[in-house]
């Protein structure tokens, strides 16, 4: 046991080290974790015995990582994100997966020379996008609440589903069933078990859970229990630990307690990411590497390159603008740790075992290192990249949409961003007969307003070609209820270039970017977790024009804002609107 613990202590101090080492130089600590895990297996090659007979510990130790990886990628699951963002998610992800399978396919059979199931195996891998890394980037990045960010988490739910069934297929194999059993017994009998649990999570759980959320600490055992439980019903039904785990998550996401479960578990979800990464890492044969590295730098190009351009396209169809299309796409590029987990569990099956090869299991891992480590950086600067990459963005744009927009030659009120806050502050421009517009990115909320007779005009609010053609010199008021603060700077700066008597308002998520949102010009800075749109919308109502009154109100809320930063209230944990 003592033997275990020192050799555990001595992989988290190298994780520490490097990812300290990493976060110096400002980079994503997730490039920390994916080198810790290769700097660990370098040291188990060459001459690190205390780590060398690790191995089978580790093992062990990594079903138990990816079990709880999984439930907690569910939990991020909710089904209700899927309605947000209508059948487009759904279109987009199963569209996506099927052509980069048949590209992947088709090049591991013909360009690797790969045998035909492991050709098979290789196009299901390329096919899906790491959840736990997008989630966890575009959290850090405030951009959940995006509507580029809500067509993401929507097409990995997609993704996930559809890699359940090809898990449940697998697992069915394994067992011993064919096609036809696993069609009327496996799934069958798994699609009844799912329906029982989500019937059981949507009809008892919420009840339950009232009751144990009173107790925080019961509410995070429970939540623990239940990924076990789960799991153990499903591996007694015949199929794995990981599609267990992964339900169980998703059943507890529709919980009315998910963000509070959520964020009890992000530290063991961070633990658990960082032995995944060194996991990973481990799994690399570093003396095998040059045989494999071709073959995985082609499959990291399909999927950086190909898959991103396949996503662009659909949503063009779909409608979309260019930035949210070229978001979309650079978020969603890299592949999962779905595809490691599918191919050893496929590799542990007698039936295709000949087929997988070692050298493929190393080929799909590297890839899976290369895809996160670039998409990451992908990820985090992804507007820095779209400006440097909008004129090739313009391709994947509808013509149409510039030439169907029509603007007036005088706005007197424009609301950037239609939402829950949105809704009240149009009300309030209603009620002080402003001649209005509303720009929104989503099409479907642009179809909705056009059938409210709502005057609107979709495009993106950091488009400056479409800056350029708004009346924003004539405007008397202008409201961003966008939580991007790179796009609300975008808009201050914009506005103010021809119109310094406007009345601004800008939202912002931390006291830190309202700060440099009034240093930049906004009248006012909205922050939902502090004041509500409804107090916003009542000030816009009470106020109309009144820019001595806006000051006022500004005055009184930077003092507020410097007292909560001063109590620690920076950036409040909390489900945002």
């Amino acid at each position: 046991m003592e033997q275990i613990f020192i050799q555990l202590t001595i992989m988290l101090f190298i994780a520490f080290v490097v990812s300290y080492i990493v976060r110096m130089f400002k980079q994503p600590l997730v490039i920390g974790y994916i080198l810790s895990g290769v700097i660990i297996v370098f040291l188990i090659n060459f001459g690190f015995t205390d780590l060398k007979d690790s191995h089978e510990i580790i093992a062990i130790f990594s079903q138990f990582g990816i079990a709880f990886l999984l439930f907690i990628v569910g939990l991020h699951m909710n089904p209700k994100v899927i309605k947000e963002v209508g059948i487009s998610s759904l279109l987009i992800g199963v569209g996506q997966v099927v052509l980069t399978f048949l590209f992947g396919f088709l090049i591991s059979f013909i360009l690797l020379k790969y045998n035909l199931l492991a050709s098979l195996f290789v196009g299901i891998a390329l096919s899906f996008s790491s959840t736990i890394i997008v989630m966890k980037l575009l959290s850090d990045k405030s951009q959940l609440d995006s509507l580029y960010g809500k067509i993401s988490v929507g097409v990995l739910i997609v993704q996930d589903l559809i890699a359940i069934a090809i898990l449940m297929f697998v697992s069915s194999i394994s067992h011993g069933a064919n096609l036809y059993s696993f069609a009327t017994n496996s799934l069958l009998g798994g699609g009844a078990l799912i329906v029982f649990l989500f019937l059981l999570g949507y009809f008892i759980l919420p009840n339950l859970t009232k009751n144990i959320a009173k107790s925080q600490e019961l509410l995070f055992l429970f939540s623990i229990c239940w990924c076990f439980v789960i799991s153990s019903l499903f591996i007694f039904a015949g199929f794995s630990m990981e599609i267990g785990s992964l339900i169980a998550g998703i059943i507890l996401s529709i919980s009315p307690y998910s963000t509070e479960i959520i964020s009890k578990v992000r530290p063991l979800r961070d633990f658990f990411l960082i032995i995944f990464f060194i996991i990973l890492g481990l799994s690399i044969d570093i003396s095998g590497i040059s045989k494999v590295i071709i073959n995985a730098l082609i499959l990291s190009l399909i999927t950086l390159l190909l898959k991103p351009l396949i996503i662009m396209t659909l949503m063009t169809f779909m409608g979309y603008t260019k930035r949210n299309n070229f978001l979309v796409g650079t978020t969603l590029g890299q592949i999962s740790e779905f595809s490691i987990i599918i191919l050893l569990l496929a590799k542990s099956i007698s039936l295709f075992s000949g087929a997988i090869s070692e050298e493929i299991i190393n080929t799909v891992a590297l890839t899976l290192v290369i895809t996160i480590f670039l998409s990451s950086y992908m990820i985090i600067y992804s507007n820095e990249f779209y400006k440097k990459m909008s004129s090739f963005a313009s391709l994947f744009e509808k013509k149409r949409i510039r030439k169907d927009r029509i603007i007036k030659k005088k706005y007197d009120a424009i609301l950037f961003g239609y939402n829950r806050i949105g809704f009240s502050i149009l009300n309030s421009l209603k009620n002080i007969r402003k001649d209005y517009l509303v720009i929104d990115f989503n099409p479907d909320t642009i179809s909705n307003l056009s059938k409210l007779r709502i005057p609107c005009l979709y495009g993106d609010s950091d488009d400056t070609e479409l800056l350029e053609e708004l009346p924003l010199d004539k405007l008397q008021i202008a409201v961003s209820t966008i939580p991007d603060f790179e796009t609300n700077i975008l808009l201050i700066e914009e506005i103010r270039k021809v119109n310094s008597n406007a009345i601004i308002i800008v939202r912002a998520h931390q006291i830190k970017e309202a700060m440099e949102l009034y240093q930049k010009g906004a009248n006012y800075v909205l922050t939902p977790h502090f004041l509500g749109g409804e107090y916003v919308a009542k000030m816009i109502s009470d106020l109309k024009m009144d820019e001595k009154g806006y000051k006022e109100e500004k005055d009184k809320h930077i003092k507020i804002l410097k007292k909560m930063s001063g109590e620690g209230h920076e950036h409040p944990d909390v489900e945002r609107d």
